[in-house]
């Protein structure tokens, strides 16, 4: 892949985006939009809907009032240096400099104040208003992400005015990627697959988990994708999913050692679309339950392409490959699969971890049903397949990104979809 021909977003996207920020208005029967989005540098499942928004650097929140530009409201004039800087360039930038303001914690800007200003400058202190931020965002943010501080002192100050959480609708408004969002969400894949190569060649007896996770993160970064992330782990035969210890626990990373199997979802994102890769590699020959869930994985991979279909929803793409575990009796350590681009519906997973005997020694076990099954397929969905399988307490997951396309599935980096062997 040329790092150099990278696809961008045009002008014509942003009116295609705020348009649709306005009909989003209308449907709600507001005359505003408050858009929140969490501080910059946000870590795995970011909730920047800013960013959408304003094809910029993540961390702000937009005010839509009425049928005006958005106002965007930035934490601090380093924001503004940049867009100076990018002005200077030739960036293709979305908002004017006039509807940017910075300010801080004792100066309206991104800040309660900063939103409250807005409101009233457009004569909206009585107005209904829509938010984003006031809607769970899962699977990080199962709470609200709005701060009640920042929340709380909006309403105490506009008591007139009414809110309406709105992240709903915006999600069944967005969840169909355009044309020019699909192109930058194959560029993430590509990206993705060559972490996923990086890591494959890198494997073997001797060598680190931080080595993999290096060569992984470097293979990204050389392709301008600038926010890549990793869960990863390595052993003989484990149930554990997540970041490696490591990486908040201050120990040496694990050594692979031959009959391990590597297992790792990578996060990779450009453009703010993100694609998700199951990266599952054998390290020389592996337990026959670790290949008994390896192909246990694949047949639900398999069944959930089988229906990922226009006509179809998001349940009978989870009830499918959910399907395939309850009839090869395994389970699974985390979803089978779940929306991207944005996040929203999920599939159930949670129960099966009651098999393992160490569980009943914990105060309360974490349960999941499926989310959001109602979910008709329309074509632009993206969706992260991740089937897993547990067997004889030995976990493998495996699969990629898929998209609904007009006459059946797009599978965006099949080569992830099975063991990988070294």
């Amino acid at each position: 892949m040329n790092r150099l021909n990278v696809p961008g977003y045009s002008l014509a996207e942003r009116d295609r985006r705020w348009a649709l920020a306005r009909d989003l208005m209308e449907a709600e029967e507001v005359e505003a939009l408050i858009v929140y989005g969490e501080h910059e540098c946000a870590d795995l499942a970011p909730f920047a809907p800013d960013t959408y928004f304003s094809n910029d650097r993540p961390g702000s929140f937009l005010v839509f009032c009425r049928d005006a530009d958005p106002v965007q409201l930035v934490w601090s004039n380093m924001t503004i240096q940049d867009d100076i800087e990018a002005r200077r360039r030739g960036d293709a930038l979305w908002i004017e400099p006039r509807d940017i303001r910075a300010g801080s914690v004792i100066q309206a800007g991104k800040n309660a104040a900063g939103i409250i200003e807005v409101l009233r400058e457009n004569g909206l202190e009585k107005a209904a208003v829509g938010v984003l931020g006031l809607d769970i965002y899962p699977p990080f943010h199962l709470n609200p992400p709005m701060p009640y501080l920042l929340w709380n002192q909006v309403r105490t100050e506009l008591p007139d005015a009414t809110f309406k959480p709105v992240g709903q609708s915006f999600l069944f408004a967005t969840i169909c990627l355009s044309d020019e969002e699909l192109a930058v969400l194959r560029y993430s894949a590509a990206a993705g697959d060559a972490m996923a190569e990086a890591m494959l060649k890198r494997a073997a007896p001797g060598v680190s988990e931080a080595d993999l996770y290096a060569d992984g993160m470097a293979a990204a970064f050389r392709l301008g994708c600038a926010a890549p992330d990793m869960l990863l782990w390595s052993g003989p035969g484990f149930v554990a999913w997540g970041p490696p210890a490591w990486s908040y626990r201050p120990q040496a990373p694990r050594v692979l050692e031959d009959g391990d199997v590597v297992l790792a979802e990578v996060f990779c994102r450009f453009g703010m679309k993100e694609t998700q890769h199951q990266v599952a590699i054998a390290v020389g020959e592996v337990h026959p339950d670790v290949e008994a869930a390896a192909a246990i994985a694949r047949a639900a991979y398999e069944a959930g392409l089988a229906v990922a279909e226009v006509g179809n929803s998001f349940g009978d793409i989870a009830d499918a490959m959910l399907g395939v575990l309850k009839e090869a009796d395994a389970w699974n350590i985390h979803p089978m699969v779940h929306t991207l681009n944005p996040y929203g519906p999920v599939c159930g997973f949670g129960s099966g971890l009651r098999r393992v005997p160490e569980a009943k020694e914990y105060g309360r076990l974490f349960e999941l049903p499926t989310i959001g099954g109602e979910l008709p397929l329309a074509p632009g969905m993206s969706f992260s397949f991740e089937p897993n399988a547990v067997v004889g307490g030995r976990a493998v997951n495996l699969g990629g990104t898929v998209v609904i396309g007009e006459d059946g599935p797009i599978e965006l980096n099949p080569s992830t979809a099975r063991l990988l062997r070294v």
